[in-house]
């Protein structure tokens, strides 16, 4: 269980960006530690996006839970607030002191697109995961078992209505999603 708290103690503490940017290091929990598969952390980051409350959060009292039950829930979320906490204190005390200092502008100029980076790297890892079979492919060799259709006309669906009504509430398209989700796993 320490090993856990360590692993989510660092991608609090290095995830600078939110939520998506923790998903990097999700991915690494999950390739070294047994607590959750890939398709463990998909499920994850689909049920954290569609519900309330930050991401990161989320999925770590669900992978805390996979792994070890509620006390793994508990402390997989303490220890993944506690960096981010510890450097919000630091920040605040010496932000008044340097605010003004080029040195410190220069860094936040060039954290921003490097957590633009990371998060963009998080949803390109999630949408092959998502829409891809590699696994498949890697053993038939044919192009065809590298797509998977319906995920992608999904998502291509939804990407066509979000982009042309741009108005329709997201928790529609979450709301419908869930309910294909429900009728294609039947």
């Amino acid at each position: 269980m320490l090993r856990l708290m360590w692993e989510f103690f660092k991608a609090g503490l290095f995830a600078i960006g939110g939520g998506l940017a923790t998903i990097p290091f999700l991915q690494e929990i999950a390739r070294n530690y047994n607590y959750f598969t890939q398709k463990d952390l998909l499920d994850m980051i689909a049920v954290s996006e569609s519900t309330p409350g930050a991401i990161g959060i989320n999925v770590a009292t669900f992978a805390g839970f996979k792994a070890y039950g509620i006390p793994g829930a508990i402390l997989a979320t303490i220890s993944l607030v506690t960096g981010p906490i510890i450097i919000i204190f630091i920040i605040a005390k010496a932000m008044a002191k340097f605010k003004n200092s080029k040195i410190v502008n220069d860094m936040f100029f060039t954290i921003r697109p490097a957590t633009g980076g990371l998060i963009l790297g998080a949803m390109s890892s999630v949408m092959a995961l998502t829409l891809l079979d590699i696994d498949l492919f890697k053993i038939s060799g044919n192009l065809i078992d590298l797509f998977r259709f319906l995920p992608i006309s999904i998502f291509a669906i939804f990407l066509f209505v979000q982009i042309k009504f741009k108005k329709i509430n997201p928790l529609i398209i979450i709301g419908i999603s869930g309910l294909l989700g429900i009728v294609f796993s039947l």
